[in-house]
């Protein structure tokens, strides 16, 4: 079975070029990333004992007929049904603060290897990396029941040590896409990142309907078992550059290198240039804007169904769906945006700089007024839900604009430059959940809940502004920088274009 499997798997894999596999691959593997990250956030309000059976308990039996039951008629048990079968299975006694802390601990590893990540993947490539982080994380993904049923501390170490293997995922796909993607198609390639999205969007409703026949423990070992099925295809069909692929064409290999030419050096530079990346107005922009940016969005990602939950009381079916739409929304506009930015550089119409602040100012100031708008129309259940989903669908156009832009102005460091900027995102993913954890401890009300909104909207706003101030698209010139010598060094290899490889 297993042989026959493998042996269709590779002939797939004959049938398409390898950018094709690729970009498929990637695509697939950030769903899991995302995946493997948010199915807490959906578990975690069928794990934690409702301290106001009012707001939080759910019938899940009348949620499978699609219906939302009046919830005074909800109980305080874990007792869930589904056609005769009952699902009983612990729950445990947190509250606000202990369960934005089991959240939040997932930033704390998370930071710790965005830097590292991104550096290691310039040194010794972004494949291996990417797969062997992918691959931990599914395993211990699988742990996560284990360790919840255990106590609290062992749940946050796991969370910890996932946030750790995670962390260092999306500073390693930039250099892999600085040496098999070609500069003009690279917001296309970026917008597999954006996948992310999608897989929220799938694990939502996915986890809603798990939650409510299997319990909550069944969502993690779902994502879990699927992401070390996706690491084993990894391994076998991706490899780290053009050159050391067995399976690709002498066409292929030619366009690719020709395209790249010497704005990635054949040898990985051995340094970085500190002094002059750390004085770069141009990184700095990448840095602050990521930051903010991800901070509204990982506010939005791991309380959205918290809000839907307490405040417009959907039961967990009914969330997962909910939950899901604006992450649907995202990928759509992520992958539409970036194929109209690269059309409008092959094009001429637009200059790369134009092109990264005309996108990064549609993504960021679009849900800075849309959580402003939620500041007056959140408490009513469709406009809620329509805002959401407007502000995410707009914030997918990042992939057009600054997610990228550590290709455009330096791909030799664009690990490092996205594990910095990362980095910084990662602590504002910790203060967002803090935030919210403080503002609604034992104050769960819609006052609240519009604080949170207009701090968001705020940060949106400025996000974008920094873009556009300092924000560039034109390559560096310490990107390329002179290798320092060794005893017995031979001649520098720097800025050797790939398609000079005997």
């Amino acid at each position: 079975f297993f042989q026959s499997n493998h042996l269709s798997l590779v002939s797939l894999a004959d049938m398409l070029s390898c950018r094709q596999v690729l970009n498929l691959l990637t695509m697939l593997g950030f769903m899991l990333n995302y995946a493997l990250r948010v199915n807490l956030t959906i578990a975690i309000v069928d794990m934690v004992v409702p301290n106001d059976a009012a707001n939080t308990s759910q019938n899940v039996s009348d949620a499978l007929t699609g219906n939302l039951t009046d919830i005074s008629d909800f109980d305080n048990s874990n007792n869930t049904s589904t056609d005769g079968v009952e699902v009983l299975e612990e729950r445990f006694d947190w509250d606000e603060r202990q369960t934005n802390f089991v959240l939040g601990s997932f930033f704390w590893g998370y930071v710790l290897t965005e830097l590292p990540g991104g550096r290691l993947a310039e040194l010794i490539g972004g494949v291996r990396v990417f797969g062997h982080s992918m691959l931990w994380a599914s395993l211990l993904t699988l742990l996560t029941p284990l360790a919840a049923h255990l106590n609290y501390v062992a749940l946050i170490v796991v969370r910890v040590a996932l946030g750790f293997m995670l962390g260092a995922t999306w500073p390693a796909i930039h250099p892999v896409a600085a040496v098999w993607i070609p500069p003009m198609d690279r917001s296309k390639f970026m917008s597999n990142m954006m996948a992310s999205s999608l897989g929220a969007a799938i694990t939502m409703p996915v986890c809603g309907y798990l939650i409510s026949v299997s319990g909550w423990a069944s969502v993690f070992y779902l994502t879990g078992g699927i992401g070390v099925l996706w690491s084993l295809c990894w391994f076998a069909f991706v490899y780290e550059t053009p050159a050391t692929h067995p399976r690709i064409s002498a066409e292929e290999r030619r366009e690719i290198e020709e395209a790249i030419g010497t704005s990635t050096s054949k040898k990985r530079p051995s340094y970085v240039p500190w002094g002059q990346l750390l004085c770069s107005p141009a990184v700095w922009a990448i840095i602050v804007t990521h930051g903010l940016s991800v901070f509204g969005f990982f506010t939005v990602i791991n309380q959205l169904p918290t809000f839907m939950s307490k405040m417009l009381h959907f039961d967990i079916k009914k969330n997962g769906l909910f939950s899901s739409l604006p992450y649907l929304g995202k990928y759509v506009m992520a992958v539409a945006s970036s194929y109209l930015a690269d059309h409008l550089r092959h094009k001429g119409t637009l200059s790369t700089t134009a092109t990264r602040k005309l996108f990064t100012s549609f993504a960021l100031v679009t849900p800075g007024l849309m959580m402003a708008a939620q500041v007056f129309l959140g408490m009513d259940p469709t406009w809620s839900v329509v805002l959401f989903t407007l502000a995410l669908f707009a914030h997918g156009a990042v992939t057009a604009g600054y997610l990228g832009n550590g290709l455009d102005i330096a791909p030799n460091f664009s690990g490092t430059i996205f594990g910095m900027a990362n980095s910084l995102s990662s602590f504002g993913g910790f203060l967002s959940t803090w935030m919210v954890g403080v503002l609604t401890y034992h104050n769960q009300t819609f006052h609240q809940w519009q604080i949170v909104f207009w701090i968001l909207a705020a940060t949106y706003i400025s996000a974008a502004i920094v873009f556009v101030v300092i924000g560039t698209g034109e390559l560096q010139s310490w990107n390329n920088p002179p290798e320092r010598k060794k005893i017995g060094d031979v001649a520098q290899e720097e800025g050797m274009p790939l398609k000079t490889e005997k």
